[in-house]
């Protein structure tokens, strides 16, 4: 599928780019001799997490399978995506809490699953619903969780190496084995706040192509613009609580689950929700 802003040539620029700053750094601790290491080990704690995605993040959210009886529109909908895709279908869940939001986790789309809050099941109507869970359904089959897991490994990868290198500089007795000190401070305090910026710059580009392709699946744009107009305003008035849990499993909502204002949206893994409806407006030829 070609994607009206190039979301997909984004992301791999951006791959490109935290790789660049991960060889940077190993390069900097004694030419990357330690780099595989910090590599196994980092690369085994995102696999822990990507394969049990689902598990972490429905227990945050206090999430519970619902039945066909309990939420007829929920399975109609995403029955009927799902098909029209032909795709598997998800499991699905429902979150007891009042702020609105929903998410899609798992680690295929064989074994993926799709939660929505009762505050979003409220707040709107069946045709915004579909194109919510049309965004979701888009994140399983385009695999983003895979993808945001291999970015938070690297992320994570870098800030563990400028850590190394900050011990290595104060415990190496051997200045001819320490690293240029000025590279190391640079190194230090440069790299995991790129590494960051970076990560979270993956997952908006991510939300965007979500956004496109459900606008596609669902042929209804401007269902999901007005679906997450009221999710600007909703979450706002109800945000989540910053609480561990649910921090990391806050980047898979569909809308920022907390509130966050001037740099703070620098840091924030979900795009600004005017440039989202903007982008599905123009899709659908809306003009105001």
């Amino acid at each position: 599928m070609v994607h009206r802003h190039h979301n997909g040539l984004k992301t791999a620029l951006l791959f490109t780019s935290i790789w660049v700053v991960l060889l940077g750094a190993g390069s900097v601790i004694g030419g990357g001799s330690f780099l595989w290491l910090f590599a196994v080990a980092g690369l085994g704690f995102t696999f822990y997490g990507y394969w049990k995605s689902d598990t972490i993040a429905l227990r945050a959210m206090r999430a519970r399978p619902v039945s066909e009886a309990e939420q007829p529109a929920m399975y109609r909908i995403v029955r009927e995506l799902s098909t029209a895709a032909r795709r598997p279908m998800p499991r699905l869940y429902v979150s007891p809490t009042n702020a609105p939001n929903a998410f899609a986790t798992g680690r295929n789309p064989r074994n993926a699953a799709i939660c929505c809050t009762e505050g979003i099941l409220t707040l709107l109507d069946e045709r915004e619903l579909r194109g919510v869970l049309g965004h979701e359904l888009m994140h399983v089959y385009n695999r983003d969780i895979l993808t945001s897991s291999i970015a938070a490994a690297i992320a994570g990868l870098i800030t563990s190496l400028a850590q190394m290198a900050l011990w290595f500089s104060l415990f190496s007795g051997d200045d001819e084995d320490r690293p240029n000190p000025i590279a190391l401070l640079l190194m230090t305090l440069l790299a995991p706040l790129a590494a960051t910026v970076i990560q979270l710059a993956i997952s908006r580009t991510r939300e965007y192509d979500a956004d496109e392709d459900s606008a596609r699946l669902t042929g209804d744009p401007l269902a999901l613009a007005s679906a997450l107009r009221k999710l600007e305003y909703g979450t706002r008035s109800l945000p989540l609580p910053p609480e561990r849990g649910l921090m990391n499993s806050g980047h898979m909502m569909i809308a920022n689950p907390f509130r966050g204002e001037g740099l703070s949206r620098l840091f924030s893994t979900h795009p600004p929700m005017p440039e989202r409806i903007a982008r599905l407006e123009s899709m659908a030829g809306y003009r105001r």
